[in-house]
């Protein structure tokens, strides 16, 4: 596996590839948690919302940028952005196909990541998670990679 820039090509496989990692939570764990009405009004359109944000990703002038983790298909890839504040980053997207999962394929995407930060000077890099179930796997492996957990909540209320 090889670790390579974002090709314009590759965006149609990354929206996918997206979509099918993150419909567990949506349609499984987060309709469940919020219930229908509010998990429809919330996220509803999360898949269209994907559609929507992935083609913005990568943009190097404005210091958005994505890896793709490419085994001969994609397996995975990372979206991070630099620059919206002096010396942060923020890995803002990853994902990796159910079949490569396992293999340290996000591991090496996220050090992939954080290592083109570092060169941009990049001071401290952010990553938001989930506190739930689905999101476990991707909380062990940053705290692997050295981030620190800081608590936090996050309220919704139907009206």
């Amino acid at each position: 596996m090889r670790i390579r820039p974002f090709a314009p090509e590759d965006l149609d496989t990354l929206i996918d590839l997206t979509i099918e990692t993150f419909r567990p939570y949506f349609e499984g764990f987060l309709d469940g948690l919020l219930g229908g009405d509010l998990a429809q009004l919330h996220h509803g359109r999360w898949q269209q919302d994907y559609r929507d944000d992935l083609p913005t990703l990568h943009d190097p002038a404005a210091g958005r940028h994505i890896a793709v983790a490419d085994a001969g298909v994609i397996a995975g890839y990372v979206s991070w952005t630099i620059g919206e504040r002096p010396g942060r980053g923020q890995i803002y997207l990853l994902a990796v196909a159910e079949r490569h999962r396992g293999r340290r394929v996000a591991r090496d995407l996220c050090e992939h990541a954080i290592e083109r930060m570092k060169a941009a000077e990049v001071r401290f890099v952010e990553i938001g998670t989930g506190g739930d179930p689905f999101h476990a796997p991707a909380r062990a492996l940053y705290e692997v990679l050295g981030f620190t957990k800081v608590p936090g909540a996050f309220y919704l209320k139907l009206i």
